[in-house]
């Protein structure tokens, strides 16, 4: 009995010895975390301010009818581009013609009452030299005068019918891209109605509107005073599209807003740019790269910041062997860097690899590496001894 039991304590000691020799073992080696890094210095930039704006036409008609009647035909199908003067809607025309007709007929009326008139005043003409004749000629003369009046206003009521007539169809006033019609044939419409038929939208060249706060741009002027940003020939402007890709089209500065909005404290500004292809609708929230000039200021790698829940950005920098975390400040980004205003300085020591296994105050041993253009890290190749030398 007492054998079994010694027995079963040497395995029991046995067993409680391998975890911890096992642990032991697969324990990591002590020492510093091997991280690489960059040593930050001042740059000439871009100075660029990324602004919200929202897509406008750049001509947007309603169409509605000048005349009253029935549809009886859709001259366009929905989608279609179309031309100043391209016919949209025909109203029903019969009444319409036939008040041309009676306003003719009523001109010829008139031109004949005229010549009456005159004829009957030169006849009063040639027999002149009695006081019957002289009063007679008067009533003559305002004959012609009243007939006159008649057919001027004969004419006129002649041309108001034919522009009525001419409104039964209904034709676009500017060329651009036409909307589905609101209504359909044997609908009844009335002259100058409320509501649109259709609408046509030209869609190039197309607006962009964007708004920059006022306080953004005291801070602009205040770097410009300070020396701080150097302002470029004119303002490059980049528009990028909802999916974030740069559209391929230069901008164009239009309309630049004189006073703030009370309600929004920004400033409006429009900027035109060319649609061939309709790639921006009106409508479309995007944003603008408003390029200003060059600012001399660190980039600091995106990939080696983090952002925390309230939206601080912060990298580690090594200081005496020793990582620490600081939050920076960025105006903007250039190239997959943010340009940074406050928070690093010249010559710190920035991580840019291993960060993931990094704490406050950790030992590192630091390997200065660079980014290339497609943003991967290598390792600076040492230089050569003859090199050194």
């Amino acid at each position: 009995m007492t054998r079994s039991i010694i027995r079963l304590l040497a395995i029991l000691a046995a067993l409680s010895v391998v975890p911890v020799a096992a642990v032991a073992q697969g324990r990591p080696p002590s020492g510093p975390i091997k991280v690489g890094s960059l040593r930050l210095s001042y740059e000439d930039v871009p100075y660029v301010r990324t602004l919200p704006g929202r897509a406008v036409a750049y001509e947007r008609t309603d169409i509605r009818p000048r005349v009253s009647g029935a549809i009886v035909e859709i001259l366009y199908p929905p989608g279609a581009t179309l031309k100043p003067g391209d016919p949209m809607f025909r109203i029903e025309d019969a009444t319409y013609r036939a008040a041309l007709a009676s306003a003719k007929a009523a001109v010829s009326g008139a031109e004949a009452e005229l010549a009456t008139a005159l004829a009957t005043a030169e006849r009063y003409r040639a027999l002149q030299g009695s006081a019957a004749t002289a009063a007679n000629l008067q009533t003559a003369e305002a004959a012609v005068a009243k007939a006159r009046s008649t057919l001027a206003a004969a004419w006129a009521n002649m041309e108001s019918a034919q522009i009525d007539l001419d409104h039964t169809t209904i034709a676009s006033p500017i060329a651009g891209v036409a909307g589905k019609p609101a209504v359909s044939v044997g609908a009844l419409v009335t002259a100058n109605q409320t509501a649109a038929l259709a609408t046509v939208t030209r869609l190039d060249p197309i607006y962009v509107d964007v708004a920059d706060s006022s306080s953004g741009m005291l801070r602009v002027r205040d770097r410009v005073a300070a020396g701080k940003l150097q302002l470029g020939d004119q303002i490059g402007l980049q528009l990028l599209l909802e999916t974030g890709l740069p559209y391929n089209r230069d901008g164009e500065l239009v309309v630049l807003g004189s006073e703030v909005s009370s309600s929004t404290g920004t400033v409006e500004m429009r900027i035109r740019f060319d649609n061939p292809d309709r790639l921006i609708l009106p409508g479309q929230f995007l944003r603008v790269e408003t390029t200003l000039g060059t600012t001399r200021a660190i980039l600091v790698p995106q990939r080696a910041t983090t952002r925390s829940a309230d939206g601080t950005l912060s990298v580690w920098l090594v200081r005496d062997g020793k990582v620490h975390r600081v939050a920076i400040d960025a105006s903007g980004s250039h190239n997959n860097a943010w340009v940074v205003t406050d928070g690093v300085q010249e010559g710190d020591v920035l991580v840019v690899d291993g960060l993931s296994n990094l704490r406050e105050g950790a030992e590192v041993a630091t390997v200065p590496v660079t980014i290339d253009s497609l943003g991967v890290v290598r390792d600076i190749a040492p230089a050569a001894n003859g090199a050194s030398n």
